[in-house]
């Protein structure tokens, strides 16, 4: 058997991680061509001892990079594109990942994508870059796994809906005007899933699952109409297809990422693993499912709004989410001003050209400009 060559883009984060365990469980199958991490040098040394990859990157520059590191931003794309390398998992958190998927679908690479942010910012890029260069794009978000799997091969026609589902996040059950209290420490703590601070946020104020409506039109070619969203708060549902007879079918499993990255690099063939625990219905049970409450979490309504719009919405939404939430980490506003930082900055900034990738990234830096601005910051 032909080992693949990996490159893990985000090793330190979450879905990093998860990576690597999944990695460390098919010898036979992978080998690991390339690590990166934004900042945390420490632990990509640890990873990089333990795992001896040919290449190793960090993106912020400083004085704890290890001896023969690629250091700066272009190490993504470096590692992406390395001879060495068939698969690239794309874990980076924000927009930057987008660079390094470009250039390995043009090497005729797959993209094995936890970066939702590099569709919703770019996916019209992404789709000429898939077509000039031959690569593919298989994604590890839980939910976009579930749709891939129960699509199974259909073609698109078959398919009268996809139903995403959302785990509610930590205020499910709050009352609005509550949320205007909601403390750094409650976004945080997230009832079924365990994250990096950002996504946790954007799982909070259900951001998130706007960027995986936008990503769902994307990856599976669906108008908006035809994807829709429910809360579930067990987690066990990753996501639903209905098709056009009637017929519903449904991805289910525990709430761990270690089945959705592992597939990722196996699509379309399943393997073994003693590494992800057994399904037991019964101790799962029961399954609920609840509308949501688009009035108490708006940032889901204005993603959705911004997808349809097209052009540069969809990067000002991603952009002005992305800075209102590291405000929000940095404690310098509230949980409820995350939306109202999104609402402002597509209002102003909405209508910009989004056709090329110098329009994307004019329209990135002034919708962090404008949230800045907003909140003097």
């Amino acid at each position: 058997m032909t080992r693949r060559g990996v490159a893990i883009l985000g090793s330190t984060g979450s879905i990093g991680t998860t990576a690597l365990r999944v990695l460390a469980r098919h010898p036979d199958r992978f080998r690991l061509a390339a690590l990166t991490a934004h900042g945390n040098a420490a632990l990509l040394a640890e990873q990089a001892v333990a795992a001896r990859p040919p290449f190793v990157g960090l993106v912020q520059d400083g004085r704890d990079a290890g001896e023969g590191w690629c250091l700066g931003p272009d190490c993504l794309r470096q590692a992406a594109v390395r001879d060495d390398v068939d698969i690239v998992l794309n874990a980076v958190v924000g927009s930057v990942g987008l660079d390094a998927t470009l250039a390995a679908l043009e090497r005729g690479k797959r993209v094995a994508l936890a970066n939702k942010e590099t569709l919703v910012m770019g996916g019209h890029l992404v789709a000429a870059a898939e077509r000039r260069g031959g690569g593919e794009v298989v994604p590890v978000d839980s939910e976009h796994s579930a749709v891939l799997q129960c699509l199974s091969g259909r073609p698109g026609v078959e398919v009268r809906r996809v139903i995403l589902t959302a785990s509610g996040g930590p205020f499910r059950e709050w009352p609005r005007e509550r949320l205007e209290r909601a403390t750094l420490a409650d976004a945080l703590r997230h009832p079924t899933w365990s994250m990096g601070r950002k996504i946790t946020v954007d799982s909070a104020t259900l951001a998130n699952k706007a960027l995986e409506v936008i990503e769902a039109h994307y990856l599976f070619g669906l108008p908006y109409d035809r994807i829709d969203v429910v809360v579930h708060p067990q987690s066990i549902v990753h996501s639903l297809v209905e098709f056009v007879d009637g017929s519903v079918i449904a991805q289910l499993g525990v709430p761990s990422m270690e089945l959705p990255v592992l597939y990722a690099l196996t699509h379309p063939d399943r393997v073994p693993d003693a590494g992800i625990p057994a399904f037991d219905p019964v101790a799962a049970s029961p399954l609920t499912f609840e509308p949501v409450r688009m009035d108490a979490f708006p940032a889901l309504r204005l993603g959705v709004e911004a997808g349809r719009a097209g052009g540069a919405a969809p990067a000002v939404f991603n952009a002005a989410n992305e800075q209102a939430v590291a405000i929000f980490l940095d404690g310098r506003i509230g949980f409820t001003d995350i939306a109202a930082g999104i609402s402002g900055a597509l209002d102003a900034l909405g209508a910009m050209p989004g056709d090329t990738r110098e329009a994307l990234d004019a329209a990135d830096a002034a919708a962090r400009r404008h949230v800045r601005d907003r909140f003097g910051c």
